[in-house]
């Protein structure tokens, strides 16, 4: 049964990528009672403050968009801070949402919540079966814990909390710091200044032997809402495409995308992180929801705007 589009949505984090598309997403389908803070007004690392915006505002459904996030670099550089942060934040939106009356919540986890080998396509029963990532692994077990928390949560209190693991996302408005950024917005980035500068050639880190899934932000947020319109929804669910691609085939679809020319060379010294990190999608297929957006057409759309933004002084970079 799908929420009333009166409901009073409360969307944390709803400045970053996820958030925005999930706003986007939600006032599309006509829902207007919406509750959005930015940090400056909110600090969802304070829980005095998290616990005061509650008793204000009251929202019916919690949309937990708001996390620190990275790529290998930011995550293997500031664990403590990726672990303090991330589990201060869900301690304080999750706990809050239950003690001030939200019945429904739906937590962001991320696929790196599975362990580094496990088989592959990953279902969700996979989750701590063996060890994690390294140079992940202090976001992983925040996350890990955020998606604990809201099982415990509901069936101790009765709350309908529950939590959806995307895949490797991408989108408008992504992060394209040359250090902190995820691979593929890296990617378009170095690739863009490459083919601006006229460079012959594109070093890219590790071996390229890797396999990563992506999903665009708008097929994410078509399935939040198709989850929240559940009334029985797993504890967790995977949120992906259900197909990979190898990295160093993923710099030749930017490359292509981009219109550099040049040569691809790798960078062996630098780690390659998870060999692979596919989603077994089946879980949410039976729901009834599935993805819409081919890789290549969604980096095309995705380049553009990143071409809007450094045209416009918005690109986050």
């Amino acid at each position: 049964m799908s929420l009333p589009p009166t409901t009073k949505i409360y969307v944390a984090g709803h400045q970053g990528m996820v958030g925005r598309a999930v706003v986007a997403k939600l006032r599309e389908r006509g829902y207007a009672n919406l509750v959005l803070r930015t940090r400056a007004e909110l600090d969802l690392t304070d829980a005095a403050a998290v616990d005061a915006f509650y008793a204000e505002a009251r929202p019916e459904v919690v949309i937990v968009a708001a996390a620190k996030v990275g790529g290998i670099h930011a995550n293997a550089t500031y664990p403590a801070d990726f672990m303090r942060e991330n589990l201060a934040m869900e301690l304080n939106l999750i706990d809050g949402a239950r003690r001030h009356g939200a019945g429904r919540l739906l937590f962001l986890g991320s696929s790196c919540i599975y362990p580094r080998e496990a088989p592959q396509p990953m279902t969700e029963d996979v989750l701590l079966t063996s060890p994690l990532e390294t140079t992940n692994e202090a976001y992983a077990l925040a996350k890990i814990a955020g998606l604990k928390l809201c099982q415990y949560y509901r069936s101790q209190y009765g709350v309908l909390f529950h939590s959806a693991m995307p895949t490797n996302l991408y989108g408008p408005g992504d992060n394209y710091h040359p250090e902190n950024s995820h691979v593929l917005p890296a990617l378009i980035r170095r690739f863009h200044e490459a083919k601006e500068r006229g460079d012959a050639e594109v070093t890219i880190w590790g071996t390229g032997k890797p396999r990563r899934e992506f999903l665009h932000t708008e097929d994410l947020a078509e399935g939040l809402l198709h989850l929240l319109a559940l009334d029985d929804p797993p504890d967790w669910v995977n949120i992906g495409t259900g197909e990979d691609i190898e990295i160093s085939e993923l710099a030749r679809l930017v490359a292509r995308v981009t219109g550099f020319a040049g040569r691809i060379t790798h960078d062996t010294s630098k780690p390659d992180g998870t060999p692979r990190k596919l989603l077994d999608i089946s879980r949410i297929r039976a729901t009834g929801w599935s993805p819409r957006i081919a890789l290549e057409d969604g980096v095309a759309a995705v380049y553009a705007d990143f071409q809007k933004s450094l045209a416009d002084g918005s690109a986050r970079l």
